[in-house]
């Protein structure tokens, strides 16, 4: 693919992914009222008293009224970038959006897939504020290589960190985090209680994830870690219903897929 057509694959993806949030969001909305179990009223007593106005900002910004049109403007904005595509404006609203919704859930209401979200979006504002004062394939270039290289770096922490966890490379983890999933816990005959199936899976994971890397010798290696990634990704959404991250993830393997072609042209 080239790289408009990249970029607007990006686009698309991104404008999925803030929607399936935003749905979430909503979902959960009277949860988040005063009376629910995830108060701001409580939450805020993790922001600073002083100086003051920054709790009487956020304060206003997360009354349940103004949370809910925080969340009806997001859904908004991602809309618009879905089917137009990103814009300077568009994509400050997205991540100033995401910035209030890290604080209002105290960092981040569902971990990696939050924070991969917010280097997307980080990524499309470098690539419109560098279109400012140059040309904006070079903004997208930009951007697109900032995704990228958090992307790959994940990946390559994640399975390194697993292969020196002993529980990760006999097995052992990998039944642990199946008993806790939608369908756990396994029943007593399922095919992961056997210590060589979960070893066997822990090792193919850890592996792939620890070479990811090797995604930058050129595109055809980039497709098929891709194409693992998007399998990998799936099997965790099937067996924990960790959507969020099915979606954000997919996103930023599209500018995987440019960085690799990117980088590959200076191996010759």
């Amino acid at each position: 693919m080239n790289g408009d057509t990249l970029v607007r694959c990006l686009e698309v993806l991104c404008g999925i992914s803030l929607l399936v949030q935003v749905a979430e969001y909503l979902r959960i909305a009277q949860s988040s009222d005063p009376s629910g179990i995830w108060s701001w009223p409580v939450q805020r007593a993790d922001i600073p008293p002083q100086p003051a106005w920054v709790r009487r900002f956020f304060d206003a910004m997360f009354h349940p009224t103004s949370y809910r049109v925080q969340l009806w403007v997001r859904a908004l904005a991602a809309l618009v970038l879905l089917v137009q595509g990103a814009s300077l404006g568009l994509a400050l609203v997205l991540f100033v959006g995401t910035l209030l919704l890290l604080v209002r859930w105290r960092g981040a209401f569902n971990g990696g897939s939050d924070f991969m979200t917010l280097v997307t979006l980080t990524g499309m504002l470098i690539a419109q504020v560098v279109a400012l004062w140059a040309d904006k394939g070079l903004g997208w270039a930009i951007g697109l290589s900032y995704i990228s290289i958090h992307t790959l770096s994940s990946y390559f922490v994640s399975g390194w960190i697993k292969l020196l966890q002993p529980e990760w490379r006999s097995g052992r983890a990998l039944t642990v985090f199946l008993n806790g999933g939608i369908y756990g816990p396994l029943s007593p005959d399922s095919i992961f209680r056997r210590p060589w199936v979960a070893m066997l899976c822990s090792w193919a994971f850890i592996l792939w994830e620890a070479v990811f890397p090797l995604t930058l010798l050129n595109p055809h290696s980039a497709l098929l870690f891709m194409v693992i990634a998007v399998v990998f990704h799936f099997l965790v959404f099937w067996f924990f219903g960790l959507n969020r991250f099915f979606w954000a993830w997919l996103t930023n393997l599209t500018a995987v897929w440019f960085f690799s072609g990117w980088v590959s042209r200076f191996w010759g």
